[in-house]
């Protein structure tokens, strides 16, 4: 007799997600970091919420103003006066500044419009751009989510650790 499970919650497979990260960053000897605008910590909450994580995670940095892009992570102004704080060039030198800071092998930075309001018609609510410093190169990526704030938060982070997992696996 054959059980069906139920379906894993987002929830669960960002606890999951989490635990493999982990396991692969100490499996290279690398460790993580975060930048984070739209999910306020999200991506750390996750990453800290598993035992052990200190071995691999050493700090993180919330910078939802674009002062503080600028000031902690050294995201220069024009960038986020030609661009926009939600857009590729912002988080990728979100990314790279957070990575150095750190010095970090992974960095994952994260800026959206979570929502309900600020949503533009070139930059909908749910817009979120990623961007993954990984072992010297930075990429980025947008994604377009549905539901509340809440929603577009948890699927933001849920990516960000999809995203940093498939960049390291390149090299363990």
């Amino acid at each position: 007799m054959s059980t069906t499970q139920p379906p894993i919650s987002q929830l669960s497979k960002i606890v999951q997600l989490s635990q493999v990260l982990g396991e692969q960053l100490l499996h290279l000897g690398w460790t993580v970091t975060s930048a984070e605008s739209c999910t306020g910590g999200g991506i750390s909450q996750a990453i800290t919420d598993i035992p052990g994580s200190s071995g691999w995670f050493n700090q993180s940095w919330v910078t939802y103003s674009n002062a503080a892009k600028h000031q902690q992570l050294g995201v220069r102004e024009t960038t986020l006066q030609t661009h926009g704080a939600v857009s590729s060039e912002v988080v990728h030198q979100m990314a790279e500044g957070a990575a150095s800071r750190a010095q970090a092998e992974l960095a994952l930075a994260v800026s959206g419009v979570a929502g309900p309001t600020g949503g533009t018609p070139d930059k909908p609510v749910g817009t979120v751009w990623f961007g993954c410093f990984c072992h010297g190169d930075t990429t980025t990526e947008v994604q377009c989510f549905s539901g509340d704030r809440a929603a577009v938060r948890e699927q933001a982070v849920l990516h960000a650790l999809q995203l940093g997992l498939s960049k390291i696996r390149q090299y363990g």
